[in-house]
């Protein structure tokens, strides 16, 4: 019976990052879209453990795929790589927090989850951008207006929107930690 309704749960929390990654599609901040999708990431991850966070993970880099179009001409395999690596390392980092703090105190645990899940994810993107992109990004910032690429990075290309990713995981932390409080306690991570 649990596996059965952990196989539900995280096909549930899958739905839910596919629905939200392609409804994100359409909301832009700056030149990228947000991500809603790591809202779900963060509480499969707390509910099913770290392996179910890498999945979800994932499943949202595979969906950004959509959205890449301007890395894809650049360089496929690259930008495959770092869109499911950025995807899949947010799951998994989220889940080993909130397993980690979670045995001092599963409110933290979630709180301290829904900020690594969008650090990580846009830290690896930043650092996938400067390894594999770096000429094209500094050929966009100079575009763009920007006399040097650090201040691209960070004004011009995912500083608006990682803070508001980050706004929403913080704004949406009430909604996960009643899910979770509202999971039985052994289906928690």
């Amino acid at each position: 019976m649990k596996n059965t309704k952990t196989i539900v749960g995280i096909g549930l929390m899958t739905a839910l990052v596919v629905v939200l990654s392609i409804i994100s599609m359409n909301i832009k901040f700056g030149p990228f879209t947000i991500t809603l999708a790591l809202t779900p990431i963060v509480v499969g991850a707390a509910l099913y453990g770290w392996k179910a966070g890498g999945w979800l993970g994932f499943v949202f880099g595979c969906m950004t795929l959509f959205d890449a179009a301007a890395f894809l001409a650049v360089n496929v395999p690259l930008t495959v790589i770092l869109c499911i690596l950025k995807g899949t390392l947010a799951g998994i980092a989220a889940g080993l927090v909130y397993k980690a703090v979670n045995k001092k105190n599963h409110i933290v645990a979630a709180i301290a989850a829904a900020i690594t899940a969008p650090v990580v994810n846009t830290g690896v993107f930043l650092l996938g951008c400067t390894v594999f992109f770096l000429d094209t990004v500094k050929a966009w910032g100079e575009a763009a207006g920007f006399k040097n690429v650090l201040s691209y990075f960070i004004v011009g290309f995912v500083g608006i929107n990682f803070l508001v990713e980050l706004g929403v995981s913080i704004v949406l932390i009430s909604a996960v930690i009643r899910i979770i409080d509202l999971a039985p306690k052994k289906a928690r991570a």
